[in-house]
C-alpha cells in the first residue's frame, strides 16, 4: 500500500474526500501546477490540507460564504480566495495561469446538485436504450 506522499508526488490531478481532522497532504509533496479537489472535512475545525498547500495556490471554492462558514481548510490556514468556480465559468474571474498549483475547496452546495440530477435525468430521457444480446 502507498503512503499519501508516495500517492500524490507526481500526480496533475489530487482528490481529497475524507473525514480528516488533521492535514494529511502536505503542500511540500505537490507539484507545481497540480491541481487538488479538496472535498472532504466540512467542518470548521477539521483539515485535510496543510498550510503551504493552501497558502501557495490558487484557491477556487464553490462558495465564498459556504467555505468561510464550514471549511476548516480554509478558516484555520486563512488563505485567499482567488475566485468562485462559478465566477471562472461565467468569466468573471480570471482562470488561475497555467502551471499554477490550484486548490478547489468544496463543501457541497445544493444547488449544485440539483443542476447536475437534473442535467442526468434529462440526458437520461433522450438516451436510447441499447439493445441487449
Amino acid at each position: 500500500m502507498l503512503d499519501v506522499e508516495t500517492a500524490v508526488r507526481d500526480a496533475d490531478i489530487i482528490v481529497t474526500a475524507t473525514n480528516a481532522l488533521e492535514p494529511f497532504l502536505e503542500g511540500a509533496w505537490v507539484k507545481p501546477g497540480a491541481l487538488v479537489n479538496a472535498v472532504g472535512s466540512p467542518r470548521p475545525t477539521w483539515r485535510e490540507l496543510d498550510d503551504q498547500l493552501m497558502r501557495h495556490c490558487a484557491l477556487i471554492v464553490d462558495s465564498r460564504e459556504a467555505v468561510q462558514k464550514e471549511s476548516g481548510d480554509v478558516i484555520l490556514s486563512g488563505a485567499p480566495i482567488l475566485a468562485e468556480v462559478g465566477e471562472i465559468f461565467a468569466g468573471t474571474q480570471p482562470k488561475p495561469p497555467l502551471g499554477t498549483t490550484t486548490v478547489f475547496k468544496s463543501v457541497g452546495i445544493a444547488v449544485e446538485d440539483l443542476a447536475a440530477a437534473a442535467l442526468v435525468y434529462r440526458l437520461s430521457m433522450t438516451t436510447k436504450p441499447t439493445p441487449t444480446g
